[in-house]
């Protein structure tokens, strides 16, 4: 399953005792890129964000830059990331400067390459020139030995969770340190090589992902769009039936309708990234308008296919909607692949 927070994070410590440059931020969340990238986990692409903030006052931001491309060779002249870090630089005094990568990468499963646009995230910190802090996240749960719905997955882990470690293990001998692993949390436990086993460490919860993750991505989903009464319930126990979206040959999510109530909606694909979040919400709009106009669920359904919000919401691929057993069917697909 893939997550809109983080499962899992790693941080390593490195005090050179010389002086820190602002550029080795950059040049230490490029490192750990390639270093995913050559296991296997990351895309040589993605989006890169720099930050330079004051020591003493955190709201004294002084440099801002999100989402800025990240190219083939990032720090070369002339890319989006030397320009920021050139910015950077020059500034005067001390700062904690910030260099965030989003990294879309794959696991394997069944024989084949699954992507996700935010597998991966990279945070490198410089603290007054002196202290270099670089942690790695992840979003997914194929290095886990049960998935974060309480499954045991062998074949899943057996494939990727090697990868993961050796990916922490080099990014260990690049810096020189090994990884202080990150606290427990609500889908698993990080470990220096990993994750532990929850068969033998216990489950902080049975299914973390339908806890947890659901109600996540529909404040993402709606933390866009203003709030409304003029919609339609969020959740049913009754079968649904739905149409899939996509936009330049990729699947963004799933618009749905409920066979038994008064239950309609929007469920993002996690693996495709913020993309299908930032889109989504315009079919949740062009639901709610349906609402108001009196319309049933399945009328809105098949009113929304003949009618897509817009020319860059993505448009519907079927031409008669599919049905699923359940709600939690959907979810689950929109969050698997």
């Amino acid at each position: 399953m893939i997550t809109s927070e983080p499962i899992g994070d790693w941080t390593w410590e490195v005090t050179t005792g010389e002086e820190l440059r602002p550029v080795q931020a950059a040049e230490a969340a490029v490192t750990v890129w390639n270093v995913l990238e050559s296991y296997g986990l990351a895309q040589p692409t993605g989006r890169v964000s720099v930050s330079a903030r004051s020591v003493e006052e955190a709201r004294d931001v002084r440099v801002q830059a999100v989402g800025l491309p990240l190219a083939q060779d990032p720090l070369s002249p002339d890319t989006a990331l030397s320009h920021a870090m050139t910015e950077v630089d020059s500034l005067e005094g001390g700062f904690v400067v910030g260099v965030r990568v989003e990294c879309p990468g794959y696991w394997l499963e069944s024989g084949a390459r699954h992507r996700a646009e935010k597998l991966f995230a990279i945070q490198v910190d410089i603290w007054k020139s002196s202290l270099l802090v670089a942690t790695l996240q992840t979003y997914g749960d194929a290095w886990l030995t049960m998935d974060t719905r309480g499954r045991e997955q062998p074949d899943l882990h057996a494939v990727n969770a090697p990868r993961l470690a050796g990916a922490l293990q080099g990014i260990s001998r690049v810096f020189g340190v090994t990884p202080t692993p990150g606290a427990m949390n609500r889908h698993a436990t990080p470990s220096a090589e990993g994750f532990e086993d929850p068969r033998i460490e216990g489950l902080a919860y049975t299914d973390s992902w339908g806890t947890f993750e659901i109600a996540e991505r529909s404040r993402l989903l709606r933390s866009g769009i203003p709030d409304s009464e003029d919609e339609y319930e969020e959740s049913t126990d009754h079968p649904v039936r739905y149409f899939t979206v996509r936009r330049n040959g990729r699947t963004l999510g799933y618009v749905w309708a409920s066979l038994g109530d008064d239950a309609a909606g929007y469920e993002p694909r996690t693996a495709a990234g913020e993309e299908a979040f930032r889109l989504g919400a315009a079919w949740l709009l062009r639901l709610r308008t349906a609402h108001r106009q009196g319309l049933t669920p399945l009328a809105a359904l098949a009113w929304s296919a003949q009618s897509a919000p817009s020319s860059q919401a993505g448009e519907i691929v079927e031409d008669t909607p599919q049905e699923a057993p359940s709600l939690d069917f959907l979810e689950e697909l929109s969050g698997r692949y």
